[in-house]
């Protein structure tokens, strides 16, 4: 029995997807990438903002006209939308015949031989229920880097965000076990970890009473074959000096941070029910640069939040401005059911949320532009993602970019590098957020 499998959203989904692969493999399925040649469907759902309802929901329905043809036997949906929209997606879509929330993933198996069987099976467990970990995954990144979910849900209860009520509550996983699975993702050949969780600065508080993601840090880099380890999603306020320590002692821990600051307006910030204010981002982002100079900072920003006057919108443009931030994301705020802003007064149409986004994405342009032409005769290190076809070229990625979200280095060289090779390259020019580069050769006498 074939299966094709659609993952959505973010990459803590695709850790889940990567868990489920692999309960299927074990259970003698095997995959396509092409739904035509598919038994089975499972698409696994996100539903974070309204942009990715819309696929989530767009993809069910496209996959339904499959099953209702016949072209396949069995259609799954797993995830967030499925957690949050069991009763929606039964009424509206009968074609899907298994229906698995959050924290069923493990299930995934079970529920296949149930609906070929001819059983509809629909299970969503409380979103609070043991985090799932330790289960073998089907890699699906290319098999040179990975990413390692350290923990589930959130505490943080923004007033904007409904993942608490689809995830549940902040819950790490063991040290020993994210531990082990890094030792078998790099036994697979696995160079770079990418630690990620909805909040992985507070990773460990609820099993060992602090915060522990140095510690992690520490254990992480005793692996061999792991090169790079990169951490994604640290909550500015969470940053301490012992996360600051490890990042500038153990030498395989990228100096790069993914920090979502979300705004730079106290009011707003509060509105939004952040635990920080400028004056703290202001801090934290000087200490960072201070202690490691060479850090790449990015960030991801709100904009449009209900309640957001133009002088605010102002404020957020003078603090990118003057951060200057190397890479930098921005969402339109986008109402969800059920969290507190989107019952708030001074919801902004549609046409204002998009030119404020175009604004601050005109002005990241100019200091990304900017910060990669200073990057010129510089030497760094950087990993090969793949050939350019028709060249004597590469693509790779330096320390300061994050697979998908951020930019490349093009490597020109005759030689042959292989996906995963680390290779020094000295920086010969930029296009835009791309850099251009050649080999460096280090000759000693």
């Amino acid at each position: 029995m074939k299966v094709y499998f659609i993952s959505l959203g973010c990459d803590k989904n695709l850790v889940d997807s990567e868990m489920m692969l692999g309960m299927l493999a074990e259970k003698g399925y095997c995959f396509t990438d092409d739904e035509l040649q598919a038994d089975i469907v499972v698409v696994n759902t996100c539903c974070f903002i309204g942009d990715a309802k819309e696929e989530s929901v767009n993809t069910i329905l496209e996959m339904a006209g499959l099953r209702e043809s016949g072209q396949i036997k069995a259609l799954l949906v797993t995830g967030c939308l499925a957690q949050r929209y069991k009763e929606e997606i039964q009424k509206e879509i009968p074609e899907v015949d298994a229906i698995l929330g959050t924290m069923d993933i493990d299930a995934i198996a079970d529920a296949i031989d149930e609906v070929l069987s001819g059983n509809a099976v629909n299970r969503i467990s409380d979103c609070n229920s043991a985090v799932i970990y330790g289960k073998k995954r089907e890699v699906s990144t290319g098999g040179h880097f990975a990413y390692l979910k350290i923990a589930e849900g959130c505490d943080k209860h923004c007033s904007y965000c409904i993942i608490p009520k689809v995830r549940g509550s902040f819950r790490s996983v063991p040290m020993e076990a994210l531990v082990e699975e890094a030792q078998t993702l790099a036994g697979a050949g696995v160079r770079e970890l990418i630690l990620v969780a909805q909040e992985t600065t507070l990773y460990g508080k609820d099993l060992y009473g602090e915060k522990s993601l140095a510690k992690l840090l520490h254990e992480l880099s005793k692996i061999p074959g792991i090169y790079w380890i990169r951490i994604l999603y640290c909550y500015p306020e969470e940053i301490d000096d012992a996360l600051i320590e490890a990042i500038k002692k153990e030498e395989k821990v990228c100096h790069y941070l993914d920090l979502p600051i979300q705004h730079a307006s106290d009011r707003v910030l509060k509105r939004m029910g952040r635990k920080t204010d400028k004056a703290t981002l202001r801090a934290v982002i000087g200490k960072l640069r201070e202690e490691i100079p060479d850090i790449c900072l990015r960030t991801t920003l709100i904009t449009g939040f209900p309640g957001e006057s133009e002088e605010e919108h102002e404020e957020v443009m003078e603090f990118i401005n003057e951060m200057e931030f190397d890479r930098l994301g921005v969402f339109t705020y986008s109402p969800e059911e059920d969290t507190p802003a989107a019952q708030m007064e001074g919801q902004i149409p549609e046409d204002v949320k998009n030119a404020r986004r175009d604004e601050i994405m005109e002005l990241q342009q100019e200091i990304a532009f900017e910060l990669a032409e200073r990057m010129t005769g510089k030497v760094v290190t950087a990993m090969v993602e793949g050939k350019v076809a028709d060249e004597d070229a590469y693509v790779g990625r330096t320390y300061k970019d994050a697979p998908d979200v951020d930019g490349y280095i093009f490597i020109h060289t005759e030689e042959t590098l292989m996906t995963g090779d680390f290779v020094k390259v000295r920086v010969t020019g930029s296009y835009e957020y791309d850099l251009i580069g050649e080999i460096y050769h280090e000759f000693t006498e």
